[in-house]
């Protein structure tokens, strides 16, 4: 490290990808939500983080949930043959809007009143290197250079991900910043009185493409040091992962910080971004199924000859390599004097059919309490006072209207849900007390419970999650009467550079 001294003007910065951002059911929305800003909440109340905003038209690119809400207040509680002409207008109108806004259509989207930057620096999307190569110049020419499309088959807003990283990196688009990237606005914040604890949150984006596209599409050589665009594969391999980390900690490194602490990363096959299909639809023994095709497509509506999916061995191979980027992490980390977060322990904790039991709670005593003192999530504490949340995706239960399964992911099956980025808070927080960092309060349960309106208050039109998903994901019959392509599979393409994924 540069070097100690007694007291740092900035107490908690973060960096990194769309976790420490707070990304959550397909689009950044409530910043204030994001794990770094549940544990800023847990520190000395006088410290102020600074968060861009992302509240206005509910989040870039899409928000799910808003819109599904937005569904029922059009339409009532059920999707059918005879409102589905209806309820088509109504999303592609809303998606338009939506669309104009955040491509400057309607207002400036610039902040004249930021003039430093933020404390958190996270855009989702990034991968290791974008966080040293993409600055706000870029992603405004590569914007200007990639013109704006409106038709039925592009309802989301175009660059959606330069978009954000401009009001992050550059909010008031004027020339000081304009060819900075995040590492250049955390040395900005280094040498404005240094940085107390630095959250660098990234590497998850080396390897989730292969989720996403459902394609494993090793790195070469000319991946490296390329930025986003530039990228044809969707997994790093761990020797180009290690190249690529090593470089983003010994710029770190440099930086007047006094601790550093990283992530270790999550199977890719835990979220319910894949749904797992064996040939007889039978449970996994050893946590891992023969297909993982799209979470809208039901088990018995899957064709392996039909639907893109991954097999048994591509996801042991993602998580041999998730296992060897997170041997690099510890041994890099280590060298650096960096502090490793278990997040990859507790997220396999807390999923269901996993390959090996674990000793440790992935759920705190006051998670489990907060859930029980609230009214609208008591049931979901069982007998034996354990949590019924789980990491399956969100499931209602038609006759009781209440969450069955799921909790921890958000409606995009890739994200967090505000409880599950709660959780990830608190796994930081433990490790942090460990290191000497000091702590006013406790992680505020009752407010990150209350936040997670898809558990209070789940909409009505999630009763019937299979024809919800096949409504929003184009099926056959509403291919003709909808637009061309499904809000899911716009959705997924945002989170796979290269290629267009396929239907």
């Amino acid at each position: 490290m540069f070097f100690k001294q007694k007291t740092y003007r900035h107490k908690l910065v973060a960096m990194g990808d769309s976790l420490a951002q707070g990304f959550k059911n397909g689009g950044i929305y409530r910043t204030d939500l994001s794990f770094p800003s549940i544990l800023n909440r847990a520190m000395s109340p006088d410290h102020q983080m600074e968060l861009p905003s992302f509240s206005a038209q509910a989040g870039i690119p899409i928000n799910m949930e808003v819109l599904i809400r937005g569904l029922e207040e059009e339409l009532g509680d059920e999707i059918t043959l005879y409102n589905s002409v209806q309820a088509g207008h109504h999303i592609y109108s809303t998606l338009k809007r939506i669309k104009s806004y955040w491509e400057g259509q309607m207002i400036s989207l610039k902040n004249e009143d930021q003039r430093d930057p933020y404390h958190n620096q996270a855009v989702w999307g990034f991968s290791i290197s974008d966080s040293w190569l993409l600055n706000e110049k870029f992603c405004r020419e590569y914007i200007r250079n990639n013109k704006t499309q409106y038709s039925v088959f592009s309802v989301l807003p175009d660059q959606a991900m330069y978009t954000t990283a401009r009001l992050v990196l550059n909010p008031t688009f004027g020339s000081q910043y304009e060819n900075h990237s995040q590492v250049d606005n955390l040395n900005e914040l280094s040498d404005d009185g240094g940085i107390e604890n630095l959250i660098a949150c990234i590497g998850h984006n080396n390897v989730v493409g292969a989720v996403t596209k459902l394609k494993i599409e090793f790195s070469e050589e000319s991946d490296l040091n390329a930025p986003y665009n530039e990228r044809n594969c969707t997994v790093f391999r761990p020797e180009h992962f290690e190249q690529e980390l090593r470089t983003l900690y010994d710029k770190l490194s440099r930086m007047n910080i006094k601790r550093v602490f990283v992530p270790t990363i999550p199977y890719v096959t835990i979220p319910p971004a894949i749904r797992g299909v064996n040939n007889d639809f039978s449970t996994p023994r050893d946590g891992y199924f023969d297909y993982y095709a799209r979470f809208w497509i039901w088990d018995d509506d899957f064709d392996p000859k039909k639907h893109p999916h991954l097999t048994r061995d591509d996801a042991i191979k993602l998580d041999e390599i998730v296992d060897q980027y997170n041997h690099i992490i510890k041994v890099v980390a280590d060298e650096f004097g960096f502090i490793v977060v278990p997040v990859a322990r507790y997220v396999q904790a807390a999923a269901r059919r996993r390959h090996l039991p674990e000793t440790i709670s992935p759920f705190p005593k006051g998670f489990i309490k907060a859930l029980k003192k609230n009214p609208k999530t008591s049931f979901m504490v069982n007998e034996l006072g354990e949590p019924t949340i789980s990491t399956d995706y969100l499931k209602i239960n038609e006759e009781t209207g209440k969450i069955e399964k799921g909790g921890i992911f958000s409606l995009d099956g890739l994200h967090p849900s505000t409880i599950g980025y709660g959780l990830i808070a608190n796994i930081y927080k433990m490790s942090m007390e460990k290191h000497g960092v000091r702590f006013e309060h406790e992680i505020d349960w009752d407010f990150v419970i209350e936040n997670e309106t898809l558990i209070t208050d789940p909409p009505k039109l999630l009763h019937n999650l299979r024809l919800l998903l096949r409504f929003l994901a184009v099926g056959r019959q509403e291919k003709l009467m909808m637009f061309g392509k499904g809000v899911l599979q716009e959705m997924v393409e945002i989170f796979s550079p290269g290629p267009k994924v396929e239907q």
